[in-house]
């Protein structure tokens, strides 16, 4: 009975569900198990299609496979095979790709490291993933030779791609190694499964050090399917871009495996440009792109450009854009469709918003539930039966998605990292879920619209204060590029107070920003501190915001250049060493 009530939840996914499963039935002849066996289907039916755009020039779906075979002969000359992981930094660019597949053809597990790691963080992220082997391109290569000792590396075992030949390093360089390298396949044992791990994608690490999540096969295949069939609905001759890094779920799933889905080719630049943004979308012909919601806000920050509405675009799928910019979004680029989708790479529970309806994550499928909570602890409501209590239309608590035979839950290398997101005897004796850490508001139709991270809420007075409803809020007061909101520890007070790091423009004023915040902003919503941020606003590889170091440093002025303001009766007054002191010695109250 539970594997019916699974199967009826997956059908009733999303209300396109039918549509995705006649597009599945198509791909049965070709039965890929694996992303590289989906590459080898593509190289085979339509050879001479483009699969890669870049600077770099065009590979098409015949020349990516025998690059994939040239790199497979490089790693098992170098003991690559079934099961080693292989830790892979890269920039953007067809390498990576060719790397990646390389590695998914031998069976091995390609540990996709972030490119803005280094030393500590990045001697845990590969030794977290067990790396025996570091391919790098050689603009990173300086970072992984720095660690290789920490990280147990011999520097034999770091492969290094060179960006312009002629480059020397310490380990083994790639370049000339496969130039005589055969365009044959490699012979494997067995044909891959596709229950075995592709890959490691690590999460942002905006509170510590980054988890390493599971990615298998078939998960990559059915995001592939879903993102490129239904979200993106590519077929041949489209161009999906990507401006994320390759490293990140969003560039790898919404994009890549789109593109070996439906054969449209990908467009790939190193790093993320918002000035060129529009350029590359004109230069590769893109009919869609994938996003994340503060790369919509960094377009949205950059001057107008003569080429931002004039272009191919049909849609633009990805998470995160935030609803207070959804909508001059889409109406200045002048993009038709946003289709916008909720999931985490290591968990179970994903919502869809094929519609577009703007500010919604997609509509609640079966297997899914939204139940009451606290949430600033994260603690969950019981009913006097001692289950959950789920939300009504309009309230806001805890998404948690069901962990069965066919909605499954994969989690961390880690297995205390997996565990802990575990709910247990939720609705009933024996059931278990996979906590979100997400608040969502339920809205009527099963629509759920994203609120707050677990642990981003925070109290103050007594009152719940939303870090994301807040800082969409101050987000529209004059000056304001861009908010970061969270909660500080102040002395003798109960709860946290509220801080803001704002980025401003030259029409920013500090008295008139009070005045704005005490008439649009709750009281207890009113940030208590205030920082203007003199450089860019910190974010990971993935525009993230590292509220973790900024609350760290907190309001101590010593710890920081950057102009800091308080709270008074009489509105925001400097921050200086001798006011400080005074918070900290209770002469000066924060109320």
């Amino acid at each position: 009975m539970e594997t019916i009530d699974e199967i009826r939840a997956l059908a009733g996914a999303t209300p396109h569900a039918a549509r995705l499963s006649l597009e599945a039935l198509r791909l049965i002849p070709y039965a890929p198990t694996s992303p590289d066996t989906a590459l080898r289907s593509r190289a085979r039916r339509t050879p001479n299609d483009n699969a890669i755009l870049s600077d770099a020039g065009t590979l098409t779906w015949r020349a990516l496979d025998e690059e994939v075979n040239r790199y497979s002969h490089f790693l098992v000359n170098r003991g690559v095979g079934e099961d080693t992981v292989v830790a892979l930094m890269m920039e953007n660019r067809a390498e990576f790709l060719a790397v990646f597949h390389a590695i998914n053809r031998l069976g091995a597990v390609a540990a996709l490291i972030n490119t803005s790691l280094s030393g500590n963080a990045l001697v845990h992220a590969i030794r977290v993933a067990g790396a025996r082997r570091v391919v790098v391109g050689s603009e990173l290569a300086d970072r992984v030779f720095a660690i290789a000792d920490e990280a147990g590396l011999t520097d034999s075992q770091i492969c290094v791609h060179q960006d312009v030949v002629g480059e020397t390093y310490k380990g083994t360089t790639i370049n000339a190694a496969i130039a005589g390298s055969p365009i044959s396949i490699p012979r494997q044992r067995k044909r891959p499964s596709n229950k075995a791990t592709a890959c490691f994608i690590y999460t942002s690490g905006t509170t510590g050090l980054p988890k390493a999540a599971i990615m298998k096969n078939q998960r990559m295949l059915g995001g592939g399917m879903i993102f490129g069939r239904l979200m993106h609905q590519a077929r041949r001759g489209d161009v999906i871009y990507i401006p994320l890094p390759l490293y990140h779920s969003n560039a790898l799933l919404l994009g890549w495996c789109a593109s070996l889905a439906t054969g449209a080719a990908v467009a790939l630049r190193r790093r993320f440009s918002a000035s060129q943004f529009f350029a590359d979308i004109h230069r590769y012909g893109a009919t869609s792109f994938v996003y994340i919601g503060e790369l919509c806000r960094y377009l949205l920050n950059t001057a107008p450009q003569p080429d931002e509405r004039s272009h191919q675009l049909r849609c633009c799928v990805g998470n995160g854009l935030r609803p207070d910019i959804w909508e001059d979004f889409q109406k200045r680029f002048n993009v038709p469709v946003v289709r916008e989708f909720y999931g985490s790479t290591e968990g179970n529970a994903f919502c869809l918003n094929v519609e577009g309806k703007p500010g919604m994550i997609g509509r609640m499928p079966p297997g899914q539930a939204v139940v009451r909570c606290d949430p600033a602890t994260g603690e969950l409501q019981r009913g006097p039966d001692g289950y959950c209590v789920r939300v009504e239309d309009g309230e806001q608590g805890l998404l948690i998605g069901k962990i069965g035979k066919l909605i499954s839950y994969d989690g961390y290398v880690d297995s205390n990292a997996t565990n802990a997101k575990v709910l247990q005897n939720v609705f009933e004796t024996g059931d278990a879920w996979f906590n979100t850490g997400d608040l969502v508001q339920l809205n009527t139709g099963r629509w759920l619209a994203f609120a707050d991270r677990l642990g981003d809420t925070f109290r103050w007075k007594g009152e719940n204060v939303s870090t994301t409803e807040v800082g969409e809020m101050i987000n529209g007061a004059e000056g304001v590029r861009e908010a970061t909101v969270y909660g500080v520890r102040v002395p003798n007070a109960d709860g946290r107070a509220g801080m803001c790091v704002l980025q401003v423009d030259d029409n920013f004023n500090i008295k008139t920003f009070a005045n704005w915040a005490k008439e649009a902003l709750a009281p207890y919503q009113v940030p208590r501190f205030v920082r203007i941020e003199s450089g860019d606003v910190r974010v990971t590889g993935t525009f993230k915001h590292q509220k973790g170091s900024y609350q760290k440093e907190g309001f101590d002025p010593s710890l920081t250049s950057d102009k800091l303001y308080v709270m008074t009766k009489r509105g925001y007054r400097v921050l200086s060493k001798k006011v400080f002191a005074e918070i900290n010695d209770g002469t000066l109250a924060i109320s």
